[in-house]
């Protein structure tokens, strides 16, 4: 499902260039749950944006569900994340100014083929039931709590039915009791929709719920 061939990401710096991946090899299987996890600054973000296509490598390759991205332009990969990618993010990334049920229909509607103005409607609603989230539907987000915000990021991250879901520290903004119920659900829904998920974390606890953990040390990869 995704292929990282001797990816390697250098950004310019005062410096010279600070390289923040060297040469990383990682095969990651169709319907696996891997963690990726290391100390602060070792990489683990990058890595992650490159493998979503977020951002290019400096050298190197991704595959991404069978699409080189070195290959195609950024509108290209734009629809390509749009049609078969979920995120979820620390920060949640919610749209302030749209209700929890707006938000949860972001990626049907960017989306092509998923359905009309109803089908939309009613995917969202299915997916805040889900999460446990249906009377809070026609809340803006600074009326949620942190976890009830993760949990519509949720919802919005699985509505399209992703091929492939990222998540980058999903519990991080999370007390400890909150996260575990996050995590808790992000499995199930996983589970559920069969995607291939890859996250970022620093939750050692969390990261042994995955199949296969990553270890990144200093943009290095150490163990896979």
């Amino acid at each position: 499902m995704i292929v990282a061939d001797g990816v390697t990401k250098t950004y310019p710096s005062g410096a010279g260039s600070l390289t923040v991946l060297h040469e990383v090899h990682l095969e990651v299987e169709e319907r696996d749950f891997v963690a990726i996890v290391g100390p602060s600054g070792s990489g683990k973000t990058t890595l992650l944006g490159l493998l979503a296509g977020l951002d290019r490598p400096t050298s190197g390759r991704v595959t991404l569900d069978g699409v080189r991205l070195d290959t195609i332009d950024e509108d290209a990969r734009a629809r390509l994340r749009s049609e078969r990618v979920g995120f979820v993010f620390q920060t949640f990334q919610l749209l302030p100014t749209l209700t929890a049920i707006e938000n949860v229909r972001v990626p049907l509607e960017l989306a092509p083929g998923t359905g009309g103005e109803s089908g939309f409607e009613s995917r969202a609603r299915e997916l805040l039931e889900r999460v446990g989230l249906s009377d809070r539907g026609d809340h803006y987000p600074v009326q949620l709590s942190g976890g009830e915000q993760q949990r519509v990021s949720l919802a919005r991250a699985f509505a399209h039915e992703p091929t492939v879901l990222f998540a980058d520290e999903p519990t991080g903004n999370l007390d400890r009791d909150t996260g575990a119920g996050v995590i808790d659900l992000l499995r199930e829904l996983n589970e559920e929709a069969q995607t291939t998920l890859v996250l970022v974390t620093h939750d050692l606890d969390l990261a042994a719920m995955a199949d296969r953990i990553v270890r990144l040390e200093a943009g290095r990869l150490v163990s896979a």
